[in-house]
C-alpha cells in the first residue's frame, strides 16, 4: 500500500515528469506527431508489467489449478457476429458538424456537468481550487471541456445534475441526447450545436487473407477463444466440473476519442478468467475463505437512485442478502479484492460498483467493476460477471456444436422436453439441396423458441427465413410436440463466471497509488512499489569509483543473479544520495552500498528506500535477508540478523 502521507496532495505534472523522465511510457511513433491512444512500454514499467502478471498467474491460475489457453487476435466475423460484438459492441458519439471534431457522448456530458457543479462551488465560495487552479488542471490534462466559470445554479438544478452523474453509466443515446439538449452542452471549444448521439462500434475491423471475402476483426477481448475451446478444455479437465481457464493477451479496441493517458488506449493487454459452472449449483467449495473479506460496494439500487454512496460489508454478508447474485460470483470478487492487496493497490481507493440494467453487457446477469480511485476520478480496472450461458448457447446455435457437459444421474429422471419429429421422406422432395440447411435450422432451436415454433405450427405452418431465402414449412412434414422421456444422463450447458482485468489499467493505478514526494524535501519523488513487483529489487552502488571496488561489484551483483534478486550498478560519478533519489524515482525498494569496510570485512550495506533506515551485515546474511523480502517479508522480519548503520567510511 501507498506510503505516500494521507495529508500530501497529488501534483499530476509531477508524477508524469518522472514516469516519461525515467521512460516508465512514452507515446508510440513519437518522433512522427505520435498516434492518440496508443502507446510503448520502457523498460521499468515493461518489468513491472511482468512481475503484475507472474503475480496474477500464481494468485488465479496456480491457486485454482486452472487451465491457460493462448487464443488468436485476429478473428473471423462470424464468431463475433454470433457473439454479439458486431451489433452491440458500441459506444455513443456526438459530432460537430461544422469542425468534424467527435466526442464520446456520456464523457462529454460527465465533464460539462461536473464543471458546472464546480463553478456553483465557486460561486457558493466552496470550491476546494480556486477557479485558476482549476481551469490550469483542466488545460493540463487536455480534457474537452469548458473552463469552469463561477455561476451560481438553482438547488433543484445542482440535485438534478448530480443524480445525472450518479447515473451515467446507465444512460443509453436517447438519454444522453435529451440531457444535451436540456443542459445546452456544445462543443466545448466552439460552443458549436452537436449532432444528436449515435453508435460506432468500437472493433477495428479487417481482411483476412488477399482475396479480401473474409471479413475479420481484431478481438475486442480474449473471452471468444474460450468459449470455441470448451468441449477440448472439458477433456483436459477429464470431463469434471467446475473448472476455469485462463488467458492474457492483447485486444483492441478503437476508442472514440482516447484520453488520461495509459487508461483509455485503444491496445491493451487483458487478463481474463472463463470459470464454467453448474447454473443448478453456484456455490464455491472455497467460498469459506472469501467470505469475511469486507468490500466497500456501491450496489445498483443506491446508484439508480441518483446517489453514490458506499457501504462495508463482507462478501459473506452481500451474497446472503442478495446484493452479489452467488457464491462463485463472490469468490471471485473476494479472491481480486486479495490480488489488489497482494500487489499494492491502496485498498482505501478501491470500491466494487455493481452494474446498472441499462449499462450490463448483453451476455451478463450481474456484473460488478472493480474500481480504483486515480486523479481522473474513479476508474474501472476489473469486470467480474455472470455472463450466464450465453456464450456456448450462442455459438453451439449457430455451428451445431453441442458445447454441454454431459453427467451421469445416480437415479433416472424423468423429463418433458420439445422435440422436432421430421418426415424425412416427404422432407427430402421437398427442400431437396436445401433440406440439410432447413433441418439443421430446426434441430438448432432452444426449447423455448421450439415452443414458438410449435404455436406457429398448430397455425398451420412455419416460415423460417435462412441464408436470406424463405421456407414454407406444415405439420406433414415435420410434428414439434412436447413427450416425457426418462434420462440416465443429465445435459447441460454452464455459466460463466468471468474476472476480466485490464491488465493496463491496474498498473497506472498502482503507479498513482505508488507515487509521493518526501516532505523533507520536495524534490525527491519515490514510487513505492512492494518488493515482490517491483521492477528492479536493488540498486548496487559502489562508494565511489575507486578500482578496488569493481571486483566487489562484480562479484556481488554475480551472487545477486544466482539467488534470482534483479539488480542494477549505479558507479556513476554523482553523489551516492542522488544515486539513491534517482533509483527512489524507478521505485527500486533496496539499495547495497560497497565501501572500504566492505573491502576488509566483506560486510555491505543495506538501504530501505521507504524509510531511508540502514543495516549492515555479510554479504550472504544480506542477501538471505532481500530474498525474504522479496517473497514478502517486512523489514523489521527479515533483517533481525543485520546490525544497526549510519554512515559509510568516505576515504581510505
Amino acid at each position: 500500500m501507498s506510503t505516500r502521507p494521507t495529508e500530501q496532495e497529488f501534483i499530476r505534472d509531477e508524477f508524469d515528469s518522472v514516469l516519461r523522465g525515467r521512460f516508465f511510457y512514452a507515446p508510440s511513433f513519437d518522433i512522427y506527431g505520435g498516434v492518440s491512444g496508443l502507446y510503448d512500454y520502457g523498460p521499468a514499467l515493461c518489468s513491472l508489467q511482468a512481475n503484475v502478471v507472474d503475480a496474477w498467474k500464481k494468485h488465479f491460475i496456480l491457486e485454482e489449478d486452472m487451465l491457460e489457453v493462448d487464443c488468436t487476435a485476429l478473428t473471423p466475423a462470424e464468431v463475433l457476429k454470433t457473439s454479439g460484438h458486431v451489433d452491440k459492441f458500441s459506444d455513443w458519439m456526438c459530432k460537430d458538424p461544422q469542425t468534424g471534431e467527435i466526442f464520446r457522448a456520456d464523457h462529454l456530458v460527465e465533464e460539462v456537468l461536473e464543471a458546472r457543479l464546480k463553478g456553483d462551488k465557486e460561486a457558493r465560495g466552496i470550491a476546494h481550487l480556486s477557479l485558476e487552479e482549476e481551469n490550469e488542471d483542466k488545460k493540463k490534462r487536455k480534457k474537452k471541456v469548458k473552463e469552469i466559470k463561477a455561476i451560481k445554479l438553482e438547488d433543484h438544478v445542482v440535485t438534478e445534475i448530480e443524480e445525472i452523474l450518479a447515473k451515467i453509466d446507465n444512460y443509453g443515446g436517447k438519454e444522453l441526447g435529451e440531457i444535451i439538449e436540456k443542459y445546452e452542452i456544445t462543443n466545448p471549444a466552439t460552443n458549436g450545436k452537436l449532432e444528436p448521439p449515435c453508435e460506432f462500434n468500437l472493433m477495428f475491423e479487417t481482411q483476412i487473407g488477399p482475396s479480401g471475402n473474409l471479413k475479420g476483426y481484431l478481438r475486442p477481448e480474449t473471452a471468444q477463444g474460450h468459449f470455441l475451446n470448451f468441449n477440448k478444455l472439458l477433456d483436459c479437465n477429464n470431463s469434471r466440473m467446475p473448472f476455469a481457464s485462463a488467458s492474457i493477451g492483447k485486444s483492441f479496441r478503437n476508442e472514440i476519442s482516447p484520453r488520461a493517458g495509459l487508461l483509455r488506449v485503444r491496445e491493451f493487454l487483458m487478463a481474463e478468467i472463463e470459470h464454467y459452472v453448474d447454473p443448478d449449483n453456484k456455490k464455491h467449495h472455497r467460498f469459506d475463505e472469501v467470505a469475511d473479506v469486507v468490500i466497500t460496494a456501491l450496489p445498483k439500487n443506491v446508484q439508480e437512485q441518483g446517489s453514490t454512496q458506499t457501504q462495508q460489508i463482507s462478501i459473506g454478508e452481500a451474497v446472503k442478502i442478495g446484493m452479489i447474485e452467488n457464491e462463485t460470483l463472490g469468490y471471485f470478487i473476494g479472491r481480486i479484492a486479495l490480488f489488489m492487496k497482494r500487489i499494492g493497490i491502496n485498498e482505501k481507493r478501491m470500491r466494487f460498483r455493481q452494474h446498472m440494467g441499462n449499462e450490463m453487457a448483453h451476455y451478463a446477469s450481474d456484473c460488478w467493476d472493480c474500481e480504483l480511485h486515480t486523479s481522473y476520478g474513479w476508474i474501472e480496472c476489473v469486470g467480474c460477471a455472470d455472463r450466464s450461458a450465453y456464450d456456448l448457447s450462442v455459438h453451439s446455435a449457430r455451428t451445431g456444436e453441442k458445447l454441454v457437459v454431459r453427467e451421469n444421474l445416480e437415479t433416472p429422471v424423468t423429463v418433458e422436453a420439445w422435440e422436432v419429429d421430421i418426415d424425412k421422406k416427404k422432407f427430402g422432395p421437398k427442400f431437396r439441396k436445401d433440406a440439410g440447411k432447413v433441418t439443421k435450422f430446426l434441430e438448432s432451436k432452444t426449447q423455448c423458441e421450439l415452443e414458438s415454433l410449435s404455436k406457429e405450427l398448430a397455425n398451420g405452418e412455419i416460415v423460417a427465413t435462412i441464408d436470406g431465402a424463405e421456407f414454407h414449412i406444415d405439420n406433414s412434414l415435420v410434428k414439434i410436440a412436447k413427450v416425457k422421456r426418462t434420462e440416465h444422463i443429465r445435459e447441460y450447458t454452464p455459466n460463466v463466471i468471468e474476472p476480466s482485468f485490464g491488465v493496463g489499467r491496474c498498473l497506472y493505478a498502482l503507479l498513482e497509488h505508488s507515487f509521493w514526494t518526501r516532505p523533507e524535501d520536495t524534490g525527491r519523488k519515490v514510487l513505492s512499489f512492494l518488493p515482490t513487483i517491483a521492477p528492479t529489487k536493488v540498486l548496487v552502488v559502489p562508494l565511489s569509483s575507486n578500482s578496488q571496488f569493481v571486483p566487489l561489484t562484480k562479484s556481488l551483483t554475480r551472487q545477486l543473479r544466482s539467488a534470482g534478486i534483479s539488480a542494477k550498478v549505479d558507479d556513476s560519478s554523482a553523489t551516492i544520495g542522488r544515486r539513491y533519489a534517482r533509483n527512489d524515482e524507478m521505485g527500486t525498494p533496496f539499495g547495497l552500498t560497497i565501501d572500504f569496510q566492505t573491502i576488509s570485512d566483506n560486510t555491505i550495506t543495506l538501504r530501505d528506500r521507504d524509510s531511508t533506515l540502514q543495516k549492515r551485515g555479510a554479504i550472504p546474511d544480506v542477501i538471505q535477508s532481500l530474498l525474504a523480502m522479496t517473497n514478502g517479508a517486512t523489514w523489521e522480519e527479515a533483517t533481525t540478523k543485520l546490525a544497526n548503520f549510519e554512515s559509510q567510511e568516505i576515504e581510505q
